[in-house]
């Protein structure tokens, strides 16, 4: 895993978890035990998941950057449409509250999302090669050292 890859990882599911906890911890003591346990199902759910799917985009752009694009969209809609799924799926559950559930698993993909955003607007990525820019493209200057 390259080092990008753990820095998102790290400043992303850390504070996705953080949050979570707190709104699991927050909805055990104002919603009860069956709301809390709920919030806590989501985090479980959420920062695994997102995980995964960060380390299989990884791997596809290690091995074909052009469809990194594709496939970190692609990624998302499948993470938003199983979530989706989970949803229903769990609905009319008892063992917990659909609810503080649902919510905890929105806010910690709002998280997740926004510690992304952050990371890539903050980072310095080069997307341009320095070392294979063209001679006619070169600033004067270097072209003076080379010869």
């Amino acid at each position: 895993m390259d080092q990008f890859t753990r820095t998102i990882l790290l400043r992303a599911a850390l504070p996705t978890a953080v949050v979570g906890l707190i709104v699991a911890a927050v909805a055990w003591l104002t919603m009860g035990t069956t709301a809390g346990v709920g919030a806590l199902i989501g985090v479980v759910f959420v920062v695994p998941f997102f995980s995964i799917g960060q380390a299989v985009l990884a791997g596809v752009l290690r091995k074909n950057p052009a469809m990194g694009m594709s496939v970190a969209m692609l990624l998302y809609l499948v993470k938003i449409g199983v979530l989706a799924i989970l949803l229903v799926v769990l609905s009319d559950t008892s063992l917990f509250d659909t609810k503080a559930f649902a919510v905890n698993i929105l806010i910690c993909t709002l998280v997740w999302t926004g510690a992304e955003v952050w990371i890539l607007a903050n980072s310095k990525i080069l997307y341009v090669d320095p070392d294979n820019v063209p001679e006619s493209m070169a600033p004067e200057a270097e072209l003076a050292q080379r010869d």
